[in-house]
């Protein structure tokens, strides 16, 4: 990914997360700031992109929905494009704010884009140290933005330019603050597009200048990846998409693996949600479209 498409994404999944808040009951991750971040015209723009791409997604749908474009819109959104990005949102919260409680201090987000996790717990800002880590033309997108919704950035929050998936640095890290105090990761919507290799060495680097107890939530797509449909082939369509936009998806895990990648790096599986664990815990009993992908799960790995 370049540094101008990392904007792009970054905005796409905004959108679905400030679609969730808008018009989403119940909420399972409630990001009531991206609308902000988000003007009017860029959300009309991605609405009409999506309503207009569905025919690619499902032509039965784009013929019995073509005379209700906002039909279209809630289906290709929580068919597609949201229900990852809000249940590892979610998952990964609920795990951070948990060990805020145990003694975090440092919250590292790595490819943070349009995250707005600062402004939503601003009463965290005397106790946990945040670094949002992404290219430097994202950096310059989402500040312009706070600026526009005269959103301040708090001192708790540091920008931090890098592409971390090609050369992480703890330098520049430890140069914006990062202490050696117990820390938190995220690695949110990345780990498929690296190689296996280049995932476990990027965990090498997180986790080699801080302490025991810290630790990380990230995703990741299992071995059923390639040959998975999933409903209304929503798994391959995302392998598609990733292929055609010029950043393939790379890496697919059993579990054995992922187990030895961790133990390779000093780290222990706390949890892991399967699939059928994440529809259980964020989609049960839902009356719209939203549901668990078919093949992405989520891990919560502490450094021994």
């Amino acid at each position: 990914m370049n540094q101008n498409e990392s904007s792009i994404t970054s905005l796409v999944s905004a959108f679905g997360r400030a679609y969730h808040s808008k018009y989403d009951i119940p909420k399972v991750f409630d990001d009531f700031i991206a609308n902000d971040l988000i003007s009017a015209e860029e959300f009309s723009a991605i609405s009409q992109n999506m309503i207009n791409g569905i025919a690619f997604f499902n032509k039965d749908i784009a013929e019995r929905f073509k005379d209700n474009p906002a039909e279209i819109l809630k289906w290709i959104t929580q068919v597609q494009l949201s229900p990852t990005p809000l249940a590892r949102s979610a998952y990964c919260e609920r795990v951070l704010l948990n060990e805020v409680k145990l003694g975090v201090k440092q919250y590292v987000i790595l490819g943070a884009g349009l995250d707005t996790f600062a402004f939503r717990y601003p009463e965290l800002k005397n106790s946990l140290e945040i670094f949002e880590i992404d290219y430097p033309t994202t950096q310059e997108f989402k500040i312009k933005k706070l600026e526009d919704n005269q959103l301040h950035i708090p001192d708790h929050l540091h920008f931090v330019s890098m592409d971390f998936t090609t050369k992480f640095s703890n330098h520049d890290l430890i140069d914006k603050g990062l202490d050696n105090k117990k820390t938190f990761f995220s690695l949110l919507g990345v780990s498929y597009y690296l190689t296996k290799e280049e995932n476990t060495a990027l965990l090498n680097r997180l986790f080699d200048k801080v302490p025991s107890g810290s630790s990380i939530v990230f995703d990741y797509a299992d071995e059923n990846l390639f040959e998975e449909k999933g409903m209304s082939n929503r798994v391959e369509n995302m392998v598609k998409m990733a292929s055609a936009s010029g950043e393939p998806m790379k890496s697919a895990f059993s579990y054995y693996e992922i187990e030895n990648m961790l133990e390779k790096s000093g780290l222990l599986i706390y949890e892991h949600l399967s699939p059928t664990e994440i529809n259980q815990l964020y989609f049960s009993n839902r009356t719209d479209y939203l549901s668990a992908f078919e093949t992405i799960h989520f891990i919560h790995a502490v450094k021994k």
